[in-house]
Parts: C-alpha cells; sequence; structure tokens
C-alpha cells in the first residue's frame, strides 16, 4: 500500500497500529464516539502497510504534531518561522495549512449536535459579532433557523457581520468559545481558522424561508446594495436549475436571450442541457443546438456572464411569484 494513496484515516490507522495497544488505549480515551467508530473501522480494514510507509506515515504524524505544538505556544507566524527554519519553506507553509484546517474542524465541535433551540436560547442575547461568530463553524441549515428566530435588527447585523466575515484570531475565538464553552457546561480547544464569508452566508440564506430572506435583503439593501447583490448571486447557480419543475424552466426560457441560452448552455453539463432542451418548442431547441454547433472558442467569462443573466432572469421571476425555487424544505409550497 503506497503512503500517497492512503486517506487520512488510514494513516491515523496505521499511526495507532504503530503505537502498540497501551499507548492507543490511552489515545482512545481523548476521542469522541464519532473518531472511535470511524478509527476502528479503518484499523479493522487497513491491511497491509510496508514498513517504508509506516515510517513516512509516522514521519509526518511527528511533524504534524510538532505543528500543533508551536502553533498553540506561539501561533500562527511563530508557527511559520519556527517551521521553515526545521524544514524547507514549502513543507513549512502545506504543514501549516493542514493543522488549520484540522484546527477549524474542531473548533466549536461542542455545538455540532447542539439542537437549534439551545442555540437560540443561548444566543439571542449575544451581540451580533458573537452570534456571527459562533454560526460561522454550525451547519448552515441550523445557522439559517437561528438567524430566522432572532429578532429583526439583529437578523440583518448578523447576516452582514458573517458575509463581511475573513478570519478570527485565535485571541477573539478563545474568548468566544471560552464564554459558549461555559454556557454549554463543555470543553474544546480554541484554534485559528477561516471563517464565515460570502459562500457561507449565501448557504445559510438560501436554507432560510422566503419571508425572513425577503426582509434581511430589503433591509440589508437600504445600507449595502452592493454586498447585498453580491450575497444574493451566489444563493442560486445556474446548475441549480436541474433542480427546478418543467414549467417554471419553460417560464424562464421565454424570457432569456437566445444568445445567452446557446452560451449558457455551452458551459453546463449534459443533464442541464438536456433538461432545458426538452422544456422548450422542438423549434427553438433545433436552432440553439445549430447554434452551438457553429460557436467555438468561447471564452469562459462570456460563458459565466451568460449564465448569469440567465439567474437573474430566475430570481427576478422567483420573486415575482411567477415560479417557486426549492428553498432547502424552508417553504411550504400548496399544489
Amino acid at each position: 500500500m503506497n503512503n500517497s494513496k492512503l486517506t487520512n484515516q488510514q494513516k491515523a490507522a496505521a499511526v495507532i497500529v504503530s503505537l502498540g495497544v497501551d499507548k492507543a488505549s490511552k489515545i482512545y480515551k481523548y476521542l469522541s464516539e464519532d473518531d472511535l467508530e470511524q478509527l476502528t473501522i479503518a484499523i479493522a480494514k487497513l491491511g497491509y502497510v510496508s514498513v517504508e510507509d509506516t515510517e513516512m506515515v509516522l514521519d509526518d504524524f511527528y511533524k504534524m504534531c510538532l505543528t500543533q505544538k508551536v502553533v498553540t505556544e506561539g501561533g500562527m507566524d511563530y508557527a511559520r518561522d519556527v517551521l521553515e527554519k526545521a524544514f524547507d519553506e514549502s513543507t513549512a507553509h502545506a504543514l501549516l495549512e493542514k493543522v488549520s484546517k484540522g484546527m477549524k474542524v474542531k473548533s466549536f465541535d461542542f455545538l455540532r449536535r447542539t439542537d437549534i433551540k439551545s442555540l437560540f436560547s443561548v444566543l439571542q442575547h449575544e451581540r451580533p459579532q458573537i452570534i456571527a461568530i459562533v454560526l460561522s463553524y454550525i451547519d448552515s441549515s441550523k445557522a439559517a433557523s437561528v438567524i430566522s428566530a432572532l429578532s429583526e435588527d439583529k437578523r440583518v447585523a448578523v447576516v452582514e457581520k458573517i458575509a463581511k466575515m475573513d478570519s478570527a484570531s485565535p485571541e477573539a475565538i478563545k474568548i468566544v468559545e471560552a464564554q459558549m464553552k461555559n454556557k454549554f457546561s463543555t470543553v474544546m480547544t480554541t484554534d485559528f481558522a477561516k471563517i464565515g464569508g460570502i459562500d457561507y452566508i449565501a448557504e445559510v440564506m438560501n436554507n432560510m424561508d422566503r419571508s425572513n430572506e425577503k426582509y434581511i435583503f430589503d433591509e440589508m439593501g437600504k445600507k449595502d446594495l452592493e454586498l447585498t447583490e453580491t450575497i444574493k448571486k451566489k444563493m442560486f447557480v445556474f446548475e441549480d436549475i436541474a433542480s427546478m419543475d418543467g414549467r417554471a424552466i419553460q417560464i424562464f426560457v421565454r424570457e432569456c436571450d437566445i444568445k445567452d441560452l446557446v452560451l449558457a448552455i455551452k458551459g453546463t453539463n449534459e443533464s442541464v442541457a438536456n433538461l432545458i432542451f426538452a422544456n422548450m418548442s422542438a423549434r427553438m431547441a433545433e436552432n440553439i443546438k445549430d447554434e452551438l454547433e457553429i460557436t467555438t472558442n468561447v471564452r469562459l467569462k462570456e460563458v459565466e456572464e451568460a449564465q448569469q443573466k440567465i439567474v437573474s432572469v430566475i430570481r427576478k421571476l422567483d420573486e415575482e411569484g411567477a415560479i417557486v425555487l426549492s428553498k432547502g424544505g424552508k417553504d411550504d409550497i400548496i399544489v
């Protein structure tokens, strides 16, 4: 089994096996039930690992432990200096990337199984900035439910804070997590991580009910129209047409420019293209297919612009009530 082909779970299993029963049992005491289950399955399925591969896995494990230690003790900048002296620059960068991603998974992990009601009861009285940080670490559907239950002014403020969020310092996260740790009576480590951002809040808004979505965007639009429109554009991508019903596709197709449809279909997958063709007249489909044959050397930017124009048409029709887009099961549809 080649080390480069080992999954992270297989590497973890190889480390545990190499440590022996006594040391492995001590590590098991600190693992969650989910991690225990996954690791045990990985060990059971591990099979044969060569001496060379085992040595490489253990060497990687040592480097990761060293990286974790220097990050915890002195922060990312300090860790970078230490690692660049111990290894080369590219190795140091790769190690820091791995540790940073792993740390994000751990941060606020105690909230992963917390129900929405408990989350709301604790967060409702917090400042928008605090709520935004916490929600950036939980499932987007849960975050949407919590935001929907907040007071009107906090709903808008929290969405804005998450959208404008990029990264948080270890110190800031440490303070927030300590507060939450006390309130949820649990213990967890705190780490540096990239959180929030446009993509995340767009996913949150996609899980929100329509009335709250409209209210938040209306209020945000009064203060920051550009940010509002940026989030909206991320909420429905062209490939999401695959989730639309035939009638809705027929309606938006009639509202689109033929040139935009040609370019948009040129850059999409076959299933979406076939779905669009199936919901337009035979003559229109034939004309577009003919245009596709002679449309070559198209820039990706042109395709994306055409797809965005069509997405804008779809969202406009949705806002007008001409079609209904699925919102992650949050909207009740009467047929």
